[in-house]
């Protein structure tokens, strides 16, 4: 089991259902009315913030890799 397999059943089913509608609109290229911000960690690597959870992913090649889902705390941020 790897580690956002994890995370998401550690979020609620409303939770679950947020980071669906997410990870659907960030493969089609829908990027307008999500809160996204470009992270200094890495190259092409972003953040996409609803609530208190974090989608971390990155693009490449014009594909969208989600890295890491969870909660904002101390390590969200450390791949």
């Amino acid at each position: 089991m790897d580690r956002i397999d994890k995370a998401l059943k550690k979020l609620s089913e409303k939770e679950k259902i947020w980071v669906k509608e997410i990870t659907k609109a960030l493969q089609s290229g829908r990027f307008d009315n999500l809160n996204i911000k470009k992270l200094k960690i890495g190259y092409d690597i972003f953040r996409v913030r609803k609530g208190r959870i974090r989608i971390i992913y990155q693009i490449r090649k014009k594909e969208v890799f989600i890295l890491k889902v969870g909660f904002r705390k101390e390590d969200t941020y450390r791949l």
